[in-house]
């Protein structure tokens, strides 16, 4: 009778509690959404405050008056720049990127290979950086306060001090000009061979690694030692339970949000780093791409790439608070 009674209050107090789940879920997808719609305004707005008068780069300034009028009336140049923000954004939902201004031809055609090399280059980046740095994050969490920990927090403390340019350059230093084990120069299309493959990406993934790495070891760290604070861990501590065992088997488990945010916080970082390590390398991604046509004020290409780039970081953003709003012990009972 009794054990009936408690059966059926506590389902309804798992189906609120679901039900909290799924609202905090749909609530972040929502602010993402939102998030996008505004950050299309800013990218708009900003290519459109880009100085010069596109009509007069594409002709050139032996052009005529009338010519230039034209080319304005015939790009649409002359509609309000409201006008031309819903039909761009129409486009998008669409799957109609537009026309490249410089290149006359559709942009996802210039993206698309562009795109896929950038994705490899942070996969491969990815792949390398976060075990090192989970690894490096945890086991220093572990061992606070020793030698190993000093040094490691030394380490990374002098990479995050150091921009990413300045990396890459010394990395060309050592690599390429004194050793000159690896060329100065990547280039993504000679990968028929492993040596190809370690040629063309061990420059751009050594300097990228070394940010991303730097970052995510410090978070990762911060995040286990904060759970470490948890009274079930000292108590865990107190019934005679090794380091290993508390660290991996108690806070680890409940640490998994904050570690999820620091790696992709930590990857979202690789958005904004590949734009000068490409830049630096001559790497062809699509970081390279959108540098190109800002020379050109080719503005659907910027803007198709910068909107990329944001979907990337708030794609990221999200799926870590997803994980971290579902790996939530509260939340889970």
């Amino acid at each position: 009778m009794f054990s009936g009674a408690t059966s059926r209050s506590v389902l309804p107090q798992r189906s609120r509690m679901n039900s909290h789940v799924i609202a905090l879920v749909l609530g972040r997808i929502g602010i993402a959404v939102i998030t996008i719609i505004i950050v299309s305004f800013i990218v708009f707005a900003a290519t459109e405050m880009l100085p010069g008068d596109i009509a007069q780069i594409l002709l050139g300034q032996a052009a005529t008056e009338e010519a230039v009028a034209g080319l304005r009336a015939a790009m649409n140049l002359n509609d309000p720049a409201i006008l031309r923000f819903l039909r761009w954004m129409g486009g998008l939902l669409q799957g109609d990127l537009g026309l490249s201004y410089a290149n006359n031809m559709p942009v996802a055609d210039l993206i698309g290979g562009r795109l896929v090399n950038t994705l490899k280059l942070a996969a491969v980046t990815a792949m390398f950086s976060v075990p090192v740095a989970l690894f490096l994050g945890i086991t220093t969490a572990m061992y606070r306060g020793s030698v190993y920990d000093r040094a490691v927090n030394t380490m990374v403390v002098g990479v995050i001090s150091v921009p990413e340019f300045m990396i890459a350059t010394i990395a060309v230093l050592i690599f390429a000009v004194w050793l000159r084990w690896l060329p100065a120069l990547s280039f993504a299309s000679d990968v028929s061979t492993l040596l190809g493959l370690l040629k063309s990406y061990a420059m751009p993934v050594i300097t990228l690694a070394f940010v991303i790495s730097a970052q995510m070891i410090r978070m990762t760290r911060a995040a286990v030692i904060e759970t470490l604070k948890m009274p079930y861990v000292e108590m865990a501590l107190l019934k005679g339970a090794s380091r290993r065992r508390m660290v991996l088997r108690h806070a680890l488990p409940n640490a998994i949000g904050p570690i999820v945010n620091a790696v992709a916080l930590s990857l979202s970082y690789l958005l904004g780093g590949v734009i000068i390590v490409e830049t630096v390398f001559n790497y062809p991604g699509i970081a390279k791409l959108m540098v190109d046509a800002v020379s050109t004020r080719d503005l659907p290409l910027i803007q198709t790439c910068a909107m990329i780039f944001c979907l990337g970081y708030l794609l990221l953003i999200t799926v870590a608070d997803v994980i971290a709003i579902l790996s939530n012990p509260r939340l889970r009972k």
